[in-house]
């Protein structure tokens, strides 16, 4: 069965960093474009990063120069690492993954259980 684990999250101070890792389980890793969502209380899943199987990346512009997308074909693995993190960058964070296309919070074929992060002022 595959399967999306997130890791990683916790608090953290207002300009601070964390590393989100989700490590799957999924067969032919390297043939699936992944992404990062994210859920704030009260708000829709939002869309925080993506890479393609071909490696390119893409962040949204809220996170922009502050979070950075990666993966590790070895270890089945996606990261997230969140630089000068701000209040309003607390959410539970999702890791995704679509063969076709890249994962949307509408369109993806598999999806974790998300992590907490938790931003103080």
């Amino acid at each position: 069965q595959e399967q999306l684990v997130e890791s990683g999250g916790g608090l953290v101070q207002a300009g601070g960093s964390l590393r989100l890792s989700c490590t799957t389980s999924l067969r032919a890793f390297t043939n699936y474009n992944m992404a990062w969502f994210r859920q704030a209380p009260g708000k829709e899943l939002e869309f925080v990063a993506a890479m393609s199987r071909s490696g390119v990346s893409t962040v949204d512009d809220s996170v922009m120069g502050r979070f950075t997308i990666s993966g590790d074909s070895a270890k089945n693995t996606v990261y997230l690492q969140m630089n000068s993190l701000k209040p309003e960058d607390a959410a539970i964070y999702f890791c995704a993954a679509a063969l076709r296309g890249i994962p949307t919070p509408m369109v993806h074929d598999y999806r974790g259980q998300g992590t907490q992060v938790t931003v103080s002022s």
